[in-house]
């Protein structure tokens, strides 16, 4: 996962664009040497490139970031960062060729909290563990900071889920739901993914292990918890993933209806949307952020998805203003405007798909058309996620060659 930064606290694109400027230099070796340290709090510039919160709301896309990298390094000397940026498109995918996972997962977080209601011990120890008062230090500094910026270095992700399932031995979709109430940069599909690797869900006979060795080198000796941790647990049961689908059909947009712009929350980029829906009557706005989770979602990350889509509309100022509307409320914004036609770019798994699914019934009674756009790049890379990372891996120079071919996602 590519990492994150507190100081990149404006979900604009001039800022995205600046974050990026700043860090292309050290894209190349630099990231390769570095990116591993987790130096703490105030010195995340130093070994990470600051941009996963914008590349996850599409401030910046991944074809922006990959080319304006080409631009700068050779892909071999910046083939560890342009890892980063594939494992995230690696894992989008995955997740879209087997949505009925992320389904899995929400049915556990649910089971789980039930489990909490009803077992004084297990509430009491997630409760620590959230709150940072487990008594290892490492473990406790990064719920904390996690809590109070939104941000976790990615080596620190790992140990924290590490000791979360093997050291404390709690529920890892109640880790994960953790994470995806904090992160600025919280995806269903990397963070639900990352956290069923690490428990030895995801690859079979696979599962990552934080070691007190390991975690000294990487903080420089700010930590080093010595005889604190699970030394050889073995991995949660392991069963085999559902076969993956084909990638899901689009809806084809048609001229000459009444058409509406629906801006949601996994992708604010509208130019796509915009090509297809030149002047739409009407201007939708969704959040989906709160619906990350059944708990309540830090207004961290509430209220940087709520930028992210504002400072969106503000660059295309000829639009009309746009009205709020909530997953519930779809179909009903819909119809009061009258609606023949919904464009909107493309939700992957998630809570706006969750929501697009949900008003589908209703739209369809209406004669109301979704009609998502989805990006040329994730139709080319997503079908490659059948299998590991690795066979995926084999595919990014040919990936990375097409960024240069004609984009026809929006024809």
């Amino acid at each position: 996962m590519i990492g994150t930064l507190q100081q990149a606290d404006a979900p604009d694109r001039n800022n995205a664009l600046t974050v990026l400027q700043a860090f292309l230099p050290k894209a190349g070796e630099n990231y390769a040497q570095l990116r591993n340290f987790d130096r703490g709090t105030g010195m995340e510039s130093c070994t990470v490139s600051a941009l996963s919160p914008f590349i996850r709301r599409r401030i910046l896309t991944e074809e922006e970031v990959l080319r304006a990298t080409l631009g700068f390094h050779s892909p071999r000397t910046a083939g560890k960062f342009i890892q980063e940026v594939f494992w995230r498109s690696y894992w989008k995918g995955w997740l879209e060729l087997r949505p009925t996972v992320w389904r899995d997962y929400r049915q556990e977080v649910e089971r789980q909290l039930n489990r909490i209601q009803s077992e004084g011990g297990l509430r009491q120890m997630w409760q620590d563990a959230c709150a940072g008062d487990t008594g290892i230090a490492c473990f406790d500094a990064w719920a904390r900071e996690l809590a109070q910026t939104g941000y976790l270095h990615n080596h620190a992700r790992m140990w924290f889920a590490s000791i979360w399932v093997f050291t404390l031995g709690l529920p890892w979709a109640l880790g994960a739901d953790f994470f995806l109430r904090h992160l600025r940069d919280g995806d269903p599909a990397s963070n639900t993914l990352s956290w069923r690797w690490v428990a030895g869900l995801h690859t079979q006979g696979k599962h990552y292990v934080a070691s007190a060795q390991n975690i000294a080198k990487f903080t420089e000796g700010r930590f080093f918890p010595s005889g604190q941790l699970a030394q050889d647990p073995a991995p949660l049961p392991w069963q085999a993933p559902p076969a993956p689908r084909s990638l899901a059909p689009t809806l084809a947009v048609q001229t000459g209806l009444r058409t509406g712009l629906l801006v949601h929350d996994e992708d604010v980029a509208l130019d796509q949307a915009l090509r297809t829906c030149p002047e739409p009557v009407a201007v939708g706005r969704m959040n989906s952020a709160r619906h990350l989770s059944p708990l309540i979602v830090a207004p961290i990350v509430t209220d940087w998805a709520e930028g992210a889509i504002t400072h969106a509309l503000a660059a295309h100022p000829q639009l009309a203003p746009a009205t709020t509307v909530t997953p519930e409320t779809i179909a009903e914004w819909a119809e009061s405007e009258g609606l023949e036609q919904i464009v909107t770019p493309y939700a992957p798994t998630g809570p706006v798909a969750e929501a697009f699914t949900a008003a589908q019934p209703t739209l369809e009674a209406a004669g109301i058309r979704l009609c998502q756009i989805r990006r040329t790049y994730d139709s080319r890379a997503w079908p490659f996620a059948t299998h590991g990372f690795f066979r995926f891996k084999d595919q990014i120079p040919a990936l990375l060659t097409a960024l240069d071919a004609p984009d026809h996602s929006a024809a």
